[in-house]
């Protein structure tokens, strides 16, 4: 059966980006306003923050003292830091433990992604991702975590495995990070509309409402919907149904 067209929503993100969650939370809260939000495909691409973090993840090293010597920063500014992150965050209904975060390369979770997306598991991916990330506070690089989390997301311990050991996922993840870097993508979140317009950061729901009306306003003049008065008569269909 042919599904009607829908205007694509990009955003490049980091699952360890506590603003990519913020964003997301943000985004959602306009597409529940937003009238057309069926005809609008949210894809999902990968981007890493910091791709030198070592795997295994160091599980002795927590997010505030990784930033603390990664930004030359004192612990008492980083975390004043943090907690007006968690402040922004419970804005949105999240609960942060920032606290306890692991410093974690998150190359592997994007391959979980690159594999829920051929699925259209994409969206539960991600949002299972940050969840088990900044509110479990779970090592997202660990294989049992991520098997875990695709189990429960739908995927099959074949295919999470694929996912994590199959080359064509990791190339997926390099090409999406490739494509952030020609179109000047330099921090995330990183929304783009239809290809014309992007909203960069987690800006308030109201920023992503006007953005979607703009954009899918330009985008249906350009691919209208084709309505046909049509008059009945016996048919025969693909399936073989002929009355």
């Amino acid at each position: 059966m042919n599904q009607s067209p829908k205007m694509k929503v990009e955003i490049w993100s980091d699952v360890m980006c506590p603003f990519c969650y913020i964003g997301r939370r943000n985004y959602e809260a306009a597409i529940r306003q937003f009238p057309d939000g069926e005809h609008i495909e949210l894809i999902w691409k990968s981007f890493q923050l910091d791709p030198s973090i070592p795997t295994p993840t160091d599980t002795s090293t927590t997010t505030l003292q990784y930033l603390s010597i990664s930004k030359g920063l004192g612990r008492a500014q980083v975390v004043q830091m943090s907690q007006g992150v968690a402040q922004t965050a419970k804005k949105v209904g999240l609960d942060f433990h920032l606290d306890k975060t692991l410093v974690t390369n998150t190359f592997s979770a994007h391959r979980l992604i690159q594999m829920a997306k051929t699925k259209g598991l994409g969206d539960r991916a991600e949002e299972k991702l940050f969840y088990a990330y900044f509110i479990e506070t779970k090592d997202i690089a660990d294989p049992e975590v991520l098997h875990a989390i695709g189990m429960e997301i739908g995927l099959t311990v074949a295919e999470v495995h694929d996912a994590l050991t199959q080359e064509r996922y990791a190339l997926l993840v390099r090409q999406d990070i490739e494509e952030a870097r020609r179109i000047g993508v330099r921090g995330v979140p990183f929304f783009v509309f239809d290809r014309k317009y992007a909203v960069s950061g987690a800006q308030p729901p109201q920023v992503f409402l006007e953005t979607l009306n703009k954009s899918f306003g330009e985008w249906k003049e350009a691919n209208p919907v084709i309505q046909l008065d049509t008059v009945g008569g016996p048919t025969c269909t693909p399936e073989g149904n002929c009355e």
